[in-house]
This record gives C-alpha cells, structure tokens and sequence, in this order.
C-alpha cells in the first residue's frame, strides 16, 4: 500500500536529483549546415561551428562530430578565470591593476593591466599571476563546483589551461555560456555581472555581442576559438567556433594570420548569414 510518507519520500528524492542536475537542461530541434563549410574553405581551416537559438530551442550545427570533442580552452578560460578571481577576492573588480613583472614579451602586454583591459588584449601573464594567487587547491574546487570542461588542472598553476590537462568540448562551451547568462553558475551575481561587462565586443542599436576568443596547441595542431552570446531581436544566441590547423601551418606568416583571423570573422560571417547580425 503506498501511503503519504513514500510519496514525500520519492517527491523529496526527485526534488534533490533534479534541483543538483549538474548541467543545463534543454530540449531541441537542430539544423546541419554544412555549406558553412565555406566559410572555413576561405580561412583555410578545419574547424566547427554550433549556435544554440534560446527562443526558438534550436541547435544550428557545423560539423557536429566535433560538438563533443575535447580541445584545449586556451585563452577562452578567461571568463571561468575572471570570474574565480572576482568570487575569491583575489581580484576586486575590473579596475584591478597587476603590475607588469617586467618581462619583455610584446609591446602590447609590456605594462601594467587592470582585469577589463587584460581580458580585452588576452594578456596571459595577468591570468597566471591571478591563477597563482588563487592556488592551486582552490583553483581546483572551483572549477569542480562550476563543472568548467573536464576540470583537470594537472599541469602548473599557471598553464594548466595552456598545455595543461584541461580540456572543453564545443558543447560545454555552450553549456557554460547558458549557465553564465541564465545565473546558473556557483558565482555572485556581482561577479557574474562584471564578466558579463569585460565580454562585450559590439554594442549596437540591434544587439550586444558578448563573446572571447583563444589559441592555443594541442598535439601537432593549433587549436583556435571563439566563443559566446549574442543578444538580440528579443532572443540569445549562444555560440562556439572552434578551428584547428596543423601546427607547421603557423610558420607561415599568411597562413598564421588567416588562423588568427578565422576565429572571429568565421563567427560574424555565418552570424550575418543567420541574420543575427549586420556585420
């Protein structure tokens, strides 16, 4: 006989399963468009693209077979790394200025950055400074709480998102982008809003685009990205491009610059396409 005190117990269990669900819930339509491959072709890169529509719950794909593929985050950590920085208090807030050690590296990282002007130029000495403040115990906690990729931090504190461990896949990329702009993540709303401020890129009449790219290496190839959300016409759409070419293509200086360049202009490209944006 089921009595009242097993149906609170089941109702009790699902209400704790389903309230610490690790991940973002959703369901989906989804759409292959492989004459974006074009757009690649033009870059002279592999790669993939996936747009996650939130009105209409829909994934866009480019190459799907990547969407759960591992690659190094690189520079695309900095916004789990902002936002540790902020919730540990290692860092104030975006006007927090770590001076430059004095190592020469190029002309524009050689000086003093604050945290909004360091996520804009992707200057990585302020990240490893600010990774080596929070430690590499705590580092490692928050990554496991905010289930950042495969939150391996083996490798130094200070390049474990560089040629370290850690480790994201095109889908959790979205995933975390979702779970930053719907407030889902174990950081303060305070923080939460600062890095949602350093991540625009474009604020328009017709949209903000929030969004940060990366490059980095793993294996023989380097792996490059862009990642985030646009806001626009009432909606969000959240987005991850993700290009790889073999490493001895960087050798060549045009072949480096189409890399470098493919990760954002890919982006905007099938993002004008889309009628998302104009440009």
């Amino acid at each position: 006989m089921i009595t009242f005190g097993m149906i609170k117990t089941v109702l009790l269990i699902l209400l704790i399963v389903f309230t610490n669900f690790p991940r973002t819930i959703y369901s989906q339509s989804s759409e292959i468009r492989d004459d974006f491959k074009k757009y690649y072709a033009e870059y002279q890169v592999k790669g993939s693209f996936v747009l996650y529509d939130r009105n209409a719950d829909k994934f866009i794909f480019y190459n799907k077979d990547q969407f759960e593929k591992q690659f190094t985050p690189a520079s695309t950590f900095k916004i789990c790394n902002s936002l540790i920085g902020l919730e540990t208090g290692v860092i104030t807030n975006e006007n927090y200025i770590i001076p430059w050690d004095s190592v020469k590296r190029n002309s524009i990282w050689d000086k003093d950055f604050d945290l909004k002007n360091a996520f804009k130029n992707s200057t990585v000495w302020y990240y490893q400074e600010l990774a080596r403040r929070v430690g590499g115990e705590r580092m490692k906690q928050w990554l496991d709480t905010a289930e950042y990729g495969n939150a391996d931090t083996l490798g130094s504190i200070d390049k474990f998102w560089l040629t370290g461990g850690l480790r994201i896949t095109p889908s959790e990329q979205i995933d975390f982008m979702i779970r930053l702009n719907t407030n889902k993540l174990p950081f303060s709303q305070r923080s939460v809003n600062i890095v949602k401020d350093i991540m625009i890129e474009k604020d328009t009449l017709g949209y903000v685009l929030r969004g940060k790219s990366g490059w980095g290496s793993q294996g023989s190839e380097d792996i490059g990205w862009f990642v985030g959300f646009v806001e626009a016409n009432d909606n969000v759409y959240y987005f991850a491009n993700c290009v790889q070419t073999d490493s001895k293509n960087i050798d060549d200086k045009e072949r480096a610059d189409l890399f470098n360049n493919s990760r954002r202009s890919i982006t905007y490209q099938i993002l004008k396409e889309l009628n998302i944006t104009d440009h």
